[in-house]
């Protein structure tokens, strides 16, 4: 008898699980909001905790599940037409010999919706960042002010910065998509900021959870006045580091598994700052040689 019970136990939760991977794919968009709420650990000092769990904020609508599943579906169907086409739906010789490609550029609010940004605001910071189209629908204006006053909560010790990302790439049924960079060996960007130091970041998928919070970066120097500056960056120089320190052990960026990139302020310098771009490509330099500039350490 005790061993009949258990065997009914172990296919109810059996059942359960193949439910639970059945229907997780079909009800990615409705869930995503919640979940990354339930897995977000983080919550500023002070404030109130929720007094809704996450699921009581899910809209279980069969309606929009059943229009959100067309629209899956009909993404699924141009993946696959393009993976039979060849890379990213091109024929491969064209993908092969490919020198230069331009990844985002900014001439509609449809382009400035692909990017987030985000401030110190999110720890209790007084920081501003806006994003708008600049003039005549050019390119893309990232202004804001820049303030270092650290929140009086007790824990924090510094603030002081502003944030722009792009949207990581996700495929049909909330899967995980990546930029394959591989056939490029420099990032190119045409801009005109008014002086001010940026940081340039790539996020790249972690093999392992703790490598979570990695992330390559590089320095943008802007020299300001009223003329654009195309900038290239090899992506040999960018460093790793992991929750804004510099890691000892360094190696080169997975250009195969790139999730998305970004740009960040903190000269820890308060007042206004403002950065246009116009767009953001790819460049294969062939005079560029440099496999990576720092040195790596044998493990041992």
């Amino acid at each position: 008898m005790a061993q009949t019970i258990t065997l009914l136990k172990s296919a109810y939760l059996r059942g359960r699980c193949c439910r639970h991977k059945v229907l997780c794919p079909l009800l990615g968009r409705l869930l995503s909001d919640s979940m990354s709420k339930l897995y977000s650990s983080y919550r500023r000092p002070g404030s109130q905790p929720e007094k809704k769990t996450s699921w009581q904020n899910v809209d279980f609508s069969f309606k929009k599940g059943i229009d959100i599943l067309k629209t899956q579906l009909s993404m699924l169907k141009g993946e696959t037409e393009d993976y039979l086409k060849g890379p990213e739906g091109r024929p491969f010789s064209h993908y092969l010999l490919e020198q230069t490609k331009v990844l985002w550029e900014f001439r509609s609010q449809e382009d400035l919706n692909k990017w987030v940004i985000s401030s110190d605001v999110e720890i209790g910071g007084k920081s501003e960042v806006y994003l708008k189209l600049g003039r005549n629908n050019q390119a893309a204006l990232l202004y804001g002010t820049l303030n270092t006053e650290v929140p009086r909560d007790g824990e924090t010790k510094y603030s002081g910065y502003c944030s722009m990302r792009a949207k990581p790439p996700v495929g049909s049924f909330n899967r995980k998509k990546y930029y394959d960079w591989t056939n490029f060996n420099s990032l190119y960007l045409r801009v005109r900021g008014d002086g001010r130091p940026w940081m340039v970041n790539i996020y790249t998928d972690p093999y392992f959870s703790h490598h979570k919070d990695d992330l390559y970066n590089y320095f943008m120097f802007t020299r300001g006045g009223p003329y654009w500056e195309e900038i290239k960056i090899p992506f040999s120089k960018f460093f790793l580091s992991s929750r804004g320190r510099v890691q000892d052990s360094q190696h080169p960026i997975w250009l195969d598994k790139v999730s998305t990139l970004g740009f960040t302020i903190g000269d820890k310098v308060d007042g206004p700052f403002q950065l246009e771009i116009d767009f953001i490509g790819l460049l294969n330099d062939r005079a560029h040689t440099e496999e990576f500039a720092y040195e790596m350490y044998e493990k041992s």
